[in-house]
């Protein structure tokens, strides 16, 4: 059995094509497919549901392809602890981010590839459900999402701030005047807003139900970047987390106020989390020293008591 067997298998479940894991792992589609077989060979049990095309793994194929994700980690971590040695860490450290937090991401990868120029970083945007599965997996390193999910289990958190909520509302607006409002009175602008089923919104919706009201936008969007390519007509408003400015800020002729939402307890925490373990891959140690010194809280809050004061 070879590692470039178990490559083989990964790229297939990943693209669930022959030909693209083929090209994902740069030789012929015959190759691959002769490289699986050789597999099940060596492993004596079925490994794929042969047909005309790929149709899914066996049960035995699950079951492989887990201890290949784990196998394939042991041989990259291996790697990078031989080159973080010699003062060179390299490889490629997957993150996982979630949707409403890859405003920052860049807060902790730019300097990460400052500090560590010989290696790469591949972003990937995950739903909070989702993040579990890939880290069990071993198909992410890493992952920047809330860290009070109940789905969450098993993992290090590493904190790196608590998401506070602001109400983007046109300058012209019935609330724009005010020092802060309420989610009640939210509840009656013209409303764009995330998709339900996202993290972000749910938690959202806990805190219209606890001033006894609910949101019914108008608008619902799955990205941020939907969600303020909306509020720039100048129609809408939104309840917006204090991480979002970083990268879009304030549109012109709207402006931020405060919600009555900054009870400590009640602010979800936003952080790294990694699968726990005896040792960490060197290039997650990596990570978690740049976080360490990046200072994600205290730029956040600076930059939202920035735009309240102005």
């Amino acid at each position: 059995m070879l590692l470039r067997q178990l490559e083989y298998l990964v790229a297939l479940a990943r693209e669930r094509h022959f030909a693209r894991a083929a090209a994902a792992c740069f030789v012929s589609q015959p190759a691959l497919s002769a490289g699986i077989r050789k597999l099940e060979s060596d492993l004596d049990v079925p490994l794929v549901q042969h047909g005309a095309r790929f149709e899914g793994l066996t049960p035995e194929g699950e079951r492989v392809l887990l201890w290949a994700h784990r196998i394939l980690r042991e041989r990259d971590s291996m790697q990078q602890d031989l080159t973080a040695m010699r003062g060179r860490l390299t490889g490629t450290l997957r993150l996982g981010v979630i949707p409403t937090a890859s405003s920052v991401a860049s807060l902790l990868t730019t300097p990460f590839c400052e500090r560590h120029p010989h290696a790469k970083v591949r972003l990937e945007s995950l739903s909070s459900r989702d993040i579990m599965h890939r880290l069990t997996e071993f198909e992410i390193d890493a992952a920047l999402t809330y860290l009070d999910d109940e789905d969450l289990r098993g993992v290090r958190k590493f904190p790196l701030y608590e998401e506070r909520y602001l109400l983007l509302t046109p300058v012209e607006g019935p609330c724009a005047a005010q020092e802060k409002v309420r989610w009640a009175q939210v509840a009656d602008l013209p409303l764009c807003l995330l998709d339900a089923q996202m993290r972000n919104r749910r938690i959202l919706d806990g805190f219209f139900a606890a001033d006894g009201t609910s949101a019914s936008p108008a608008i619902e969007a799955d990205t941020v970047a939907d969600l303020y390519a909306h509020l720039a007509s100048g129609r809408w408003s939104s309840v917006i987390s204090h991480a979002w400015l970083h990268m879009f800020g304030i549109p012109r002729g709207m402006r931020v106020v405060r919600l009555n939402s900054d009870d400590p307890g009640r602010s979800p925490r936003v952080g790294l989390v990694l699968i726990e373990q005896e040792r960490e891959p060197a290039i997650v140690r990596a990570l978690l020293e740049v976080a360490r010194g990046a200072g994600l809280r205290g730029a956040l809050d600076a930059l939202v008591d920035a735009y309240l004061d102005s």
